[in-house]
């Protein structure tokens, strides 16, 4: 008789594992399922060895978006981790919970005309943060300093950044010492998911997953693809999946879906979960209508002013060579020196039209030329690189099946720009980046703007530079959001249930109804520790055992 769990977990990333490692210590059975494999280099653990794997699909999905017509076709490539850890074993580990705001948002999508606390608030959520976190430098009641997840200042700065934090200053934006504290206005240094003992990268697979590796009721499987969700009625009773070349079939008292923004609505979809619409293009018989699944696609974009500088004061050329091979033996023998970086260490929170309350941009200063030649015209070298990441974008794209195959990849339709507001306001963002650059102390080390150039100033030819370079800022979220019960596009109630089914949840990025006000990691993690506390709240169905 094969065994039956109290939970089953589709997804190893960061959503998966901090839920995992919940639902264990309650001393549930827990089965987890990944498609990926478990890390094995060991560069991988370096700060800045995540550089090194970002264009290889190893321990990435590269997922091709489709050609937006608002863009002259172009359709960014958008990775999404594939290993234990998911996204925080591969990412720039960059620690940003958001603002405040950001969650009443949440809270106001649940609430509709009610009037209670559907418990998804800033306050909700922060002593989830707290608990989690082993802050380095930071306590107080906005940070923990004895949970599992590392949490540190890089071991390294570069010239550029500590000029860049001078001149912000300089123009009248505050330095920031605490990004994490529910004020998200001015310049700092970012925090990340770093050991500042060891300088080695703390993914969740680190502070979740291992202290829990042998623990009896745990069950880890990797290589393992999930085709669809199994149901009697409207219960879901588990999983059928793939191991190697094996079919199988896991029970389970409650399935939670972990795939991340892109995978979780396409199973839901290969389920019969969504709009009939989507569905019967692909021979899928409708199980349950949800219009929503798929939906309500949000991402962080970002466009770059590019300089070159009058002498090395970031990172050109230390990733190859014996540049590279001295950094690595100084990292090795005295966990110092360039490798303790990933590369970004600074940011500003602001926006060009004065909100300080609100920020719309978050504008990070990458100490070289970031970009390819093919796109800039120009052989990258010593320079800056400013980004302005758009923080709450309105536009709004979908993730649908491709064919009802497992294997094959979803369609993301990103609608980037969709909206003229997101673009005018990151085009407000790169003539603020432009004002930097020209201030002091950072026009000192400034050369001259190579890209777009000192002469594309119009708002037209702004608009053409930013449709030809825009890029993701990696942090896809809300394909299966979270709703109140009148609204037709709301997938999951505020227990993450799928409406309409039982046994059902989704803990990944995609419950947000909005997008967090910053890199979406941390906000994982915590939203998962969120939903582990809702999940043992509820009312438990005893476990059937399959025939």
């Amino acid at each position: 008789m094969a065994k039956a769990y109290d939970y089953i977990i589709v997804g190893g990333g960061s959503a998966g594992l901090v839920t995992a490692a919940g639902l264990v210590d309650a001393g549930a059975e827990v089965l987890l399922l990944e498609r990926g494999g478990a890390r094995t280099n060991p560069i991988m653990h370096f700060p800045a060895g995540y550089m090194k794997f970002l264009a290889k699909d190893t321990y990435l999905a590269m997922h091709q978006t489709e050609p937006q017509p608002l863009l002259d076709g172009r359709g960014p490539i958008v990775p999404q981790g594939k290993v234990l850890g998911g996204g925080s074993a591969v990412n720039a580990m960059v620690y940003m919970r958001g603002q405040p705001g950001d969650y009443e948002d949440w809270n106001a999508a649940l609430r509709g005309a009610g009037n209670s606390d559907p418990g998804w608030g800033w306050d909700a959520l922060l002593p989830h943060y707290v608990a989690q976190e082993d802050n380095d430098s930071l306590g107080g009641a906005a940070h923990g300093t004895s949970g599992p997840l590392k949490v540190s200042h890089l071991g390294h700065t570069s010239e550029m950044t500590r000029a860049y934090m001078k001149t912000l200053q300089d123009m009248g934006i505050p330095y920031t010492p605490d990004f994490n504290d529910g004020t998200l206005h001015g310049v700092g240094l970012m925090q990340h998911t770093l050991d500042w003992k060891t300088r080695r990268r703390c993914s969740a697979d680190d502070a979740f997953l291992k202290p829990r590796r042998g623990a009896a009721n745990l069950t880890v499987i990797t290589g393992a693809l999930v085709d669809k969700i199994v149901f009697e009625g409207s219960r879901a009773v588990g999983v059928a999946y793939r191991s190697g070349s094996a079919a199988q079939t896991a029970h389970g008292r409650e399935v939670l879906l972990a795939a991340g923004a892109y995978q979780t609505p396409k199973l839901l979809m290969l389920s019969g979960i969504g709009g009939e619409a989507a569905l019967e293009p692909h021979g899928i018989a409708t199980r349950i209508a949800l219009p929503g699944v798929g939906e309500n696609l949000q991402d962080h974009y970002e466009c770059p002013v590019v300089a070159t500088t009058n002498g090395a004061y970031g990172y050109y050329g230390q990733d190859r060579g014996l540049k590279m091979l001295k950094a690595g033996i100084q990292y090795l023998l005295f966990k110092s020196g360039p490798v303790t970086t990933t590369g970004v260490e600074t940011c500003a929170f602001l926006d060009p039209r004065g909100d300080n309350a609100r920020p719309t941009i978050q504008m990070f200063c990458v100490p070289t030329v970031y970009l390819d030649r093919d796109v800039m015209g120009a052989d990258p070298g010593h320079g800056v690189t400013i980004n302005s990441l758009l923080l709450r974008p309105k536009s709004r794209g979908r993730v649908r099946l491709r064919s009802a195959d497992p294997d094959a990849m979803p369609v993301v339709d990103t609608q980037i720009f969709a909206e003229q507001e997101d673009l005018d306001r990151t085009i407000e963002g790169l003539r603020f980046a432009r004002t930097i650059l020209d201030a002091t102390p950072m026009r000192e080390l400034i050369e001259r703007e190579i890209f777009p150039g000192a002469d594309v100033t119009s708002d037209e030819a702004l608009a053409t530079h930013c449709r030809r370079t825009v890029k993701t800022g990696y942090h896809p979220v809300g394909t299966a959001r979270m709703g109140h019960d009148a609204d037709p596009m709301a997938v999951l109630d505020a227990d993450l249930r799928v409406r309409g089914t039982e046994g059902l949840r989704v803990i990944d990025a995609s419950l947000m109804p909005n997008i967090v006000s910053g890199n979406t990691n941390a906000a994982v993690m915590a939203s998962a520790s969120r939903a582990v506390e809702r999940i043992l709240a509820a009312p438990q169905r005893r476990k059937t055992e399959p025939a």
